[in-house]
């Protein structure tokens, strides 16, 4: 089930699908890619027209289904590779090089960005949760 898919790991970090909107494009509706990527997400508009022939790539709630959409099928057939969920860098990896995830054969570049997209998802139970300074104690 997607929804599966999209929620993190560790339940207190970022959601996915808002981790992937920051981490692509600080979610800015309007931003183009170098390759001609649209929306906030940066979806190649060959991938948005074979979801919807819209051309409203700045609509927020037309991009969430349009990636919602393609994520869907990139899951299942990661999930038909490897019989079970994508973590957070596999499912980030999924999204910007589905090739290398369904392969097992992520380059550097794409393995940054999905440790990075994992520390997104995962911020409030990491490394970082330590540092937060303790709850007062109430008197």
């Amino acid at each position: 089930m997607l929804v599966l898919a999209l929620a993190p790991t560790a339940s207190f970090g970022m959601d996915r699908l808002s981790a992937l909107s920051s981490l692509e494009t600080g979610n800015d509706d309007g931003m183009v890619g170098k390759a001609g990527e649209i929306s906030r997400y940066q979806i190649l508009k060959v991938e948005w027209q074979s979801i919807t022939a819209s051309k409203n790539y700045r609509d927020p709630q037309l991009a969430r289904q349009v990636t919602l959409k393609l994520l869907e099928q990139r899951v299942n057939r990661f999930k038909c590779r490897y019989n079970r969920n994508p973590s957070d860098f596999e499912f980030y990896a999924l999204w910007n090089a589905p090739t290398q995830a369904l392969t097992g054969r992520i380059s550097r570049t794409v393995a940054e960005r999905s440790q990075r997209f994992a520390n997104l998802c995962g911020w409030n139970s990491g490394p970082v949760a330590s540092l937060k300074a303790p709850a007062r104690p109430t008197i």
